[in-house]
Order: C-alpha cells, then structure tokens, then sequence
C-alpha cells in the first residue's frame, strides 16, 4: 500500500470543471435586497447590476447601455421587471427600494411573454450573480 493519494480521477478535466463551477456558485451567488442592489448603478465606478424575474445580473460589461447616461440607466441597480414587461423607460414602472418585490401578477399575457424573454436574454447574454430578496 502506498502513502501517496491517487489524484487521477479528481483532476480529470470534467472534474475540475465541475470544482470550479460548484466553487462559483457557491461562493459567488448572494442575496441582494432591493436597497442593497441599488448601489450598483455604475456611479462613481461601481459595478451596475439589474434584476429580472428575481435573478440579479451583473451588466457591467455593457456601461453604454445600462450606465449613467445611457438608455436603460433607469433599471441599473433596480428590479428591471415591470419596465421590460411593458417595453417601458418610464419611471413610474419601477417599485421604490422601500418597498416590497413587486410579485408582476397584474401583467397582461403579452407583457408575461415580453418579460420571458427578456428574461432569456438576460439569462443568455449575461452572469447571473444572485437573486432579489425583500428588504430586512
């Protein structure tokens, strides 16, 4: 018998992917209130972050966008929902951060469909980091 620990079936590249991506979640993921995610709107160089459908996703790659100034800078560091459900930049479609998650069961079907994809597209195109959660 011998003292030395066979590595071969750990470092493996399926298992190391899977480490690595189970190291991701894990440590990555966090919950984020709606007060919490609104610091993350890309002013004085923070990261800006969005949320759709519960899931918060990180947008910073794309500050021409979601960045001050840009088109979509009313959803930065905000619960995107609403607005992209009803194709809106208004303001008035966005929850204040004091209050509770707004639960979209008032949409239209085609406003559910619109947000679905929307969702997908948020889902497909950029890292999801966490989900939002009612403020403590």
């Amino acid at each position: 018998m011998t003292d030395k620990m066979d590595l071969g079936n750990l470092t493996s590249p399926l298992n190391l992917a899977l480490i690595l991506v189970i190291g991701y979640v894990v440590i990555e993921l966090r919950d984020f209130t709606p007060k919490e995610l609104a610091e993350f709107n890309g002013i004085d160089g923070k990261p800006i972050y969005l949320a759709v459908c519960g899931k918060v996703f990180d947008v910073s790659s794309k500050p021409d966008f979601y960045g001050p100034g840009s088109m979509y800078e009313n959803f930065s560091g905000r619960d995107a929902s609403r607005g992209l459900a009803k194709n809106s930049f208004d303001p008035s479609v966005l929850t204040d951060v004091d209050l509770p998650i707004d639960k979209l069961d008032n949409l239209a079907a085609e406003e559910k469909n619109s947000l679905e994809e929307w969702f997908q597209f948020f889902s497909g195109k950029y890292t999801c980091i966490g989900q939002l959660v009612e403020n403590k």
